[in-house]
């Protein structure tokens, strides 16, 4: 259980790491994940993971709880060989790991996903709801987290899940913690107790293992950064003495493009896209916005600002109470995602696994599904021939790193998983791109890829809403940015107007307390009525 008795930052290192990787090798068929891996962690210490997704941090992480078994090496824990044939028996020796992957039970509440298998019971055979709930009730309240142990976890959002996730990990009394992407669904503010969670778990007897893509989170939380690519081992570094673009360029092995900022889209464009006063029952109010031909749209704000509703709702995944949506200047009905797909809007949800893809079926077969019907199929009948050049050609456009386009999509990297999805849109030719968290749980190379591909589709005349929780994302990528607080829309910047000071500021204004106008939301005046004359100069 969580204690507070000492930090991270300066403990004292034992001369016998806590945990020893050494010589380890792994493969699957088709692909050698592992090569010669090493790696130590030592008491009192946060272990910084990094590298590109496929360079086989959660293969390793697998290997150490049980998951799977190395081909080749040794483990070590606390000095004595370790070799768990299993997660129970990775657990019982104390190994507790935070998957990228949410692994809950959805039809289950926080409190019998946090302990299960561990619930208490009257009897031995009556399982106590109240001892469990209140069991939980105390453990969330030390962590600080605002979660009902109570709550179905199906209902959560994915950042609530996420702590779901955190609290169980930390209610095992764990030697090494474990965390892959702990972060990814998380604002700055839960990034912030999490680090102070962790700071306060490690003391002399546990240890670390932070996995991230985010370099500042890497700096701020670790003591020393191992470095992987290619599923083998680079390097290890202090974090207090090596700079970002130095731990980067380990990862990478190659230089990445200095940050950049967009210029502004002309204000000449086509308004492809128009939105008044979009209502839900549950959070918007009164959204508006426009969409330029060949933007791309940040939206940024807190969790919770409503980002996610106004794209759920533009493409009827969510029903809106009020409001009016025209495309090209015609009014458009949008009863649920079919008809938006029909209209040419593509949504790339922030769960890719979940809503984005099949992850059992191929990569042709995600590539070619929007458009299957209408472009690959003769009454009634696929012509696969068709199909695998076109998603032969997406996988070589878009350098999506696979075997084969037949490889099943559940063994690709995050990054390469999401430009599955792009590429399902792109073959359906959508006009409107809206991409949830597009670069969420992707390394800083595939950041780059996709950044790239974002911005190569606008200047193809592609339109794109862009929502995200980074904002160094946000403004590398916006012509404009919508700021949203508590399901309204505070106000619309442009690139050139865009800080992460500003953005903030309006992120964190209640709505009523800046009354914005249409000018200070980027919006265009209304166009003339049908039965009114447009008004001369000088006027009234």
């Amino acid at each position: 259980m969580l204690t507070t008795t000492s930090t991270a930052a300066g403990a004292t290192r034992s001369p016998v790491p806590l945990l020893e990787v050494e010589g380890v090798h792994k493969s699957f068929p088709g692909v050698r994940a592992l090569t010669d891996m090493r790696l130590d962690l030592y008491e009192g210490e946060v272990l910084a993971l990094v590298g590109e997704n496929g360079a086989g941090k959660s293969t390793l992480m697998k290997l150490l709880s049980g998951i799977h078994d190395a081909d080749a090496g040794r483990f070590r824990l606390a000095g004595e060989p370790f070799a768990p044939d299993g997660p129970r028996a990775a657990l019982a020796s104390g190994i507790s790991i935070i998957h990228q992957e949410l692994n809950l039970m959805p039809h289950l509440t926080v409190a019998q996903n946090v302990f299960i298998g561990r619930e208490p019971r009257r009897w031995r055979v009556l399982l106590d709801e109240r001892e469990l709930n209140a069991r939980t009730r105390k453990l969330i309240d030390s962590l600080g987290l605002p979660l009902d142990p109570t709550a179905v976890v199906g209902d959560l959002t994915v950042a609530h899940q996420q702590m779901v996730e955190i609290a169980r990990a930390l209610s095992y009394d764990a030697k090494v913690l474990i965390m892959d992407e702990p972060t990814a669904a998380l604002n700055d503010a839960e990034v912030a107790t999490l680090h102070d969670l962790i700071r306060r778990y490690v003391r002399t007897g546990t240890g670390v293992i932070y996995i991230s893509h985010r370099m500042d989170e890497i700096r701020a939380i670790s003591d020393r950064v191992t470095v992987i690519r290619d599923g083998e081992y680079v390097d290890t570094v202090d974090s207090a003495t090596t700079t970002t673009d130095e731990i980067i360029a380990r990862m990478v092995g190659r230089t990445l493009a200095a940050d950049a900022r967009p210029r502004d889209v002309r204000p000449d464009r086509e308004t492809v896209l128009r939105v008044r006063g979009l209502c839900t029952r549950s959070l918007l109010k009164d959204v508006s916005f426009d969409l330029r031909q060949g933007e791309i749209l940040g939206f940024a704000g807190l969790m919770g600002a409503g980002r996610t509703e106004v794209a759920r709702a533009l493409v009827g995944a969510d029903r809106s109470t009020a409001g009016e949506v025209t495309l090209r200047g015609e009014r458009a009905r949008v009863r649920n995602p079919a008809d938006a797909v029909r209209l040419g809007i593509g949504y790339l949800s922030e769960d890719r696994k979940r809503y984005g893809l099949l992850l059992d079926q191929t990569v042709r077969a995600n590539i070619t599904l929007g458009a299957l019907r209408q472009r690959f199929a003769t009454a009634g009948f696929v012509r696969d021939r068709a199909a695998r050049a076109e998603a032969a050609g997406y996988v070589e456009t878009l350098r999506i790193k696979t075997p084969s386009p037949e490889q099943r999509t559940k063994n690709l990297s995050g990054g390469n998983q999401q430009k599955v999805v792009i590429a399902k849109w792109l073959v359906r030719d959508c006009d409107i791109l809206i991409f949830d968290e597009p670069t969420r749980g992707i390394d800083v190379g595939a950041k780059e890829e996709i950044y790239q591909l974002l911005t190569e589709l606008a200047g193809q005349g592609k339109s794109i809403i862009m929502i995200s929780s980074e904002l160094p994302e946000v403004l590398r990528l916006a012509h404009r940015v919508v700021v949203m607080s508590e399901g309204r829309v505070t106000r619309t910047l442009d690139a050139a107007e865009a800080t992460q000071e500003t953005i903030m500021h309006y992120a964190t204004l209640r709505p009523d307390e800046n009354p914005a106008d249409a000018a200070e939301l980027g919006l265009e005046p209304p166009a003339p009525q049908a039965d009114e004359e447009p008004r001369k100069a000088g006027e009234p």
